[in-house]
Formats: structure tokens, sequence, C-alpha cells
């Protein structure tokens, strides 16, 4: 027997065996990525706040399910010329034609001191950043989770914004604002200003897609548990009209 050619035998062997082992395991890698990219997304807390007083989810669905309006006049604790802002002539500049809408109630009302943050710094801040801090902690509340418990974890926060108009505010309101009236208004500070307080170490990022941007929020979160990068997500999104130039 010529030896070279049973040393060559072998070594071929040992080679197929290796590759059919690797081949195993690659489709067993697959077939687990397959099964994660498919699994469902458990939904295990939520919290919301919507026109009509709503406060609860299921302050929410009992909206809905009564049929009861959500619109109201405009609010009174916002700062707005509510009467200046009038004219029902529809072509008049710089005026509204309605003198209804909806809107959040006590969107001024905030404990800062809850969350750290002291009185000057909590003016500066975009009424739509207090929001999803409360909507955040009690959206972990309700999934039974100790938001303090958190601090260090992958958890990840997406939120859907559309307005910053918050800034003209903060930056007319002089010195009392001097120093936060940036970090106050920034669209990307919502997002971190959640994770910041929580300590959280997973992706923070703020959408702006217009009318879609709580959806496409949503769904990054989705990729973002399906990828690995979070085992946990805050998701969703926040409005709040600080002045009137929507409806102008």
């Amino acid at each position: 027997m010529d030896t070279s050619t049973g040393d060559s035998s072998e070594r071929l062997m040992e080679y197929l065996k290796k590759v059919t082992v690797d081949l195993l395991t690659t489709r067993d890698d697959l077939t687990q990525l397959r099964e994660k990219l498919n699994e469902p997304i458990a939904i295990v807390g939520m919290s919301c706040r919507f026109p009509g007083g709503v406060e609860s989810p299921e302050q929410l669905w009992d909206l809905v399910a009564s049929g009861s309006d959500g619109v109201s006049e405009f609010p009174l604790d916002r700062g707005w010329d509510v009467e200046g802002l009038f004219d029902p002539d529809p072509d008049r500049f710089g005026k509204v034609y309605t003198r209804e809408g909806g809107f959040l109630r006590g969107v001024s009302d905030f404990d800062a001191g809850f969350f750290g943050i002291g009185p000057r710094e909590a003016a500066a801040m975009d009424p739509q950043q207090r929001l999803l801090l409360e909507a955040s902690w009690e959206a972990l509340e309700d999934a039974g989770i100790d938001p303090e418990s958190l601090r260090g974890s992958d958890t990840g926060v997406f939120a859907g914004v559309m307005y910053q108009d918050y800034q003209h505010k903060s930056m007319a309101a002089g010195p009392v604002a001097e120093g936060y009236a940036g970090t106050g208004s920034v669209g990307s500070v919502v997002s971190g200003r959640v994770a910041y307080a929580l300590g959280l170490e997973g992706p923070a990022v703020t959408v702006d897609t217009a009318c879609s941007s709580s959806l496409v929020a949503i769904h990054l979160a989705c990729q973002s548990l399906r990828q690995g990068d979070s085992s946990l997500v805050l998701a969703g999104g926040v409005t709040v009209m600080s002045t009137p130039f929507l409806f102008v």
C-alpha cells in the first residue's frame, strides 16, 4: 500500500468530518436566528395620556367604548392668548378660526423633584420630555418592574417626537432658562432624558417621521429586541403643542 495515499485519505476524511460539523453548527445557528426573527414581541406594560382626560390605557378603552369626545376648548395653562388668536375669517393671517382641539390636560404639572430635576431645569424642559419620563416610569410599574432595577441594563428607549416648538418659550424666558434651554428642547434629548434618568444603557433613539413617528419608533424597538441590541425596550411617542403655531 502506498503510504502517501493512505495519509491523504485520512486527511481528507478528517477534513470532511470537520466540514460536516461546521455545516451542522451553521444550520443550528440559522435555525435559531430564524426563530428569533419570527419570535412574537411581548408587550408587558403600558401607560398613556390622551385628550379627554385619559391618563391610563383603561381610561382610553372606556373613552372609546363609550363613544365619548376628547375634543375641548383651547387650553388656558399654556400661556396662549386664546381670545386674541381667534378670528372667524379663515383668511386672516396669524389667526385661527376654531376654538377647539384635542389637548392633553395638565401638561404644566410635573413632579420635578421625583426625577431629581431642579426647578430651573424643569421650567426649561419641553413638556414632551416631562410626559415621556412620567409615562416611562408608569409603563414599567404597570409591567411589575421596579424602574430603579433597570439601571445599567441594556434596556432601550425609542421615542417618536414630531414637534419641538417649546424652545421658543424657553428662549424667551431669559435668565431663568439659561443653561437648560438647549437640552430642554432638542428632540434627541427626549429619549436620552429617559435613558439618563433611569440609568439605561441600551439604544436611545428619537424618531421624527411626522405622523408615523410613534409607529416607526415601535418598529425600530422590535428590531432592536430581535437583533439582541436590547432585552427590554420602552417604545412609543409623545406630542404636546406648546404653541398654537400648528393651528395658525
